[in-house]
């Protein structure tokens, strides 16, 4: 059954081994991190679908992580401190390639022991008080828009057909072109991006970000907009209110987090 949906960003910067001193800047954001974490808490998940855009990202197939275990990295930002870990759900990650296969949807298996920062991030905030969660880490693909929202649609067959209570983040950053000092460079249609996407999830308008203008899309510079796909196409036909937590771009990237409150 679902029990938690959620959009979260993953700037590595929100570790406060990493950011130091700057996360005083991105406070809206690690303060949205902080009530979502007791809001998954309450939902108390067997597990924890992560859809993160820095995992093995193929052309043409969406993938799934499956490893015996997971570990955080977080040396190539400079922590070797931070340490989580892991156990994954291989019965869950079968049934959904084995569904995938059935629907002519590719998707293949990776292995991998450490989890991308895309996965990371989050998963450090909303698991501080779930020790025992497993993690099943979900990879988008290159595919069109529309094959990522029935990606979602077909997940959530399974998902609601699991006796056990999962939780669904939509890992992924908005823009990263907001201001002339972005690491990235700047677009002034990043923030235009990054206002529509909010407006249209603070509204329901699913079918808006589907026709979202692909020049637009492309000039916002965003990697979060497949991993939303994917959970508004889960969340198809399913009741819930959006809660838009926070929104914050300090750096010249996108950052937002919002929960979709079940009911």
């Amino acid at each position: 059954m679902l029990t938690f949906a959620a959009i979260t960003p993953h700037p590595p910067i929100l570790i406060p081994a990493i950011g130091r001193e700057n996360t005083k800047r991105i406070k809206k954001t690690a303060e949205a991190m902080e009530e979502l974490e007791k809001k998954i808490f309450a939902a108390k998940p067997d597990t924890i679908i992560i859809i993160s855009p820095h995992g093995a990202l193929l052309p043409d197939a969406f993938s799934i992580n499956l490893n015996p275990d997971y570990a955080s990295n977080l040396e190539e930002f400079g922590d070797f401190s931070t340490k989580i870990k892991f156990k994954t759900n291989t019965a869950l990650a079968f049934h959904i390639k084995e569904l995938m296969e059935d629907k002519n949807i590719p998707l293949t298996l990776t292995s991998n022991e450490f989890l991308d920062h895309g996965a990371v991030v989050p998963l450090y905030f909303l698991t501080k008080n779930l020790p025992n969660v497993s993690v099943l880490p979900l990879g988008y693909s290159l595919l069109d828009f529309k094959t990522h929202f029935n990606f979602g649609d077909i997940l959530k067959e399974i998902i609601l057909n699991e006796d056990k209570k999962i939780a669904v983040i939509a890992s992924g950053d908005l823009s990263h072109h907001l201001t002339k000092d972005a690491p990235a460079g700047y677009s002034p249609r990043g923030k235009e991006f990054d206002d529509k996407l909010t407006e249209l999830i603070a509204n329901k308008n699913t079918a808006g970000i589907l026709k979202l203008d692909a020049d637009l899309v492309e000039k916002a510079g965003e990697c979060g907009l497949r991993s939303i796909l994917i959970l508004l196409g889960l969340l198809e036909r399913i009741n819930y209110v959006p809660e838009i937590l926070s929104y914050e771009g300090p750096f010249g990237v996108g950052y937002l987090v919002a929960n979709f409150k079940l009911e």
